[in-house]
């Protein structure tokens, strides 16, 4: 039996994020170079993101280059963003396809400017769809992301445009790069790493967290489902107990 047959599509996670790991060590254990692990990686995602379209989820979240990769030897970045670019326009017409909206969250002043102009088009082009928001976490950390808000908050109080009596949880959520999104309820990582790595930390506060083994070219939709099941068979009491439910 398929573990869609199993999912309650009643009580569905509203928003998954994924990071998704292993592609280096995926193409290291077959003897390829590690830019082969991105490239079959960039299947794993149009895969993933169809799942995601047929099951009804509203929000995917991929972690998709951090600000820490920015670090990594040049010839793998090189790849990865001409890899980016070609994804890019590749995909666009699968996503008009699917009534997919694509969205960018991250330092994307970083990005190369081929990359940023083809990033932009795609979601402008994107922008009509209705069904799933899938959304690229580039360039982005959450520590970064954290200082960046902090940052403006200080801005606009030196300016006399808030108070500090005004900064609570919900003005912190208002001014991070996900606000107009709502906070995920299922994290996914892939690669069997079982850390967070400076993603969504804010946003990922009453998340489930799911880590499994595979790496991240080999998971598919029945990965994906599989990780729902195991997700729709926790109780979310949110610090409440049991029968406060």
């Amino acid at each position: 039996m398929s573990y869609l047959e199993k999912i309650d599509k009643t009580r569905l996670p509203q928003h998954i994020a994924i990071i998704m790991d292993g592609n280096g060590r995926w193409a290291k254990e077959r003897n390829m170079e590690r830019t082969y692990g991105h490239k079959y990686g960039v299947d794993a995602v149009r895969t993933v993101t169809e799942a995601a379209v047929e099951i009804g989820v509203k929000y995917l979240t991929l972690y998709t280059f951090s600000t820490e990769n920015w670090s990594r030897p040049d010839e793998e970045i090189t790849a990865l963003m001409a890899l980016m670019v070609m994804a890019i326009e590749r995909e666009t017409p699968d996503l008009m396809k699917n009534n997919v909206r694509l969205n960018a969250i991250g330092d994307l002043s970083r990005m190369p400017d081929e990359v940023k102009a083809r990033l932009d088009n795609c979601i402008a082009q994107t922008s009509v769809n209705t069904g799933l928001t899938l959304i690229l976490a580039l360039s982005y950390s959450s520590r970064w992301e954290i200082t960046d808000t902090t940052k403006r908050i200080a801005t606009d109080i030196i300016s006399g445009q808030l108070a500090i009596s005004d900064i609570d949880e919900s003005l912190i959520s208002s001014r991070l790069t996900t606000a107009a999104f709502p906070d995920p309820d299922l994290l996914i990582r892939t690669g069997g790493e079982l850390r967070i790595s400076n993603f969504l930390m804010w946003q990922l506060s009453y998340a489930e967290l799911y880590f499994t083994e595979e790496y991240w070219p080999d998971f598919g939709k029945e990965s994906l489902y599989k990780a729902i099941c195991d997700y729709q068979s926790r109780e979310r009491r949110f610090g409440k107990i049991s029968e406060q439910l």
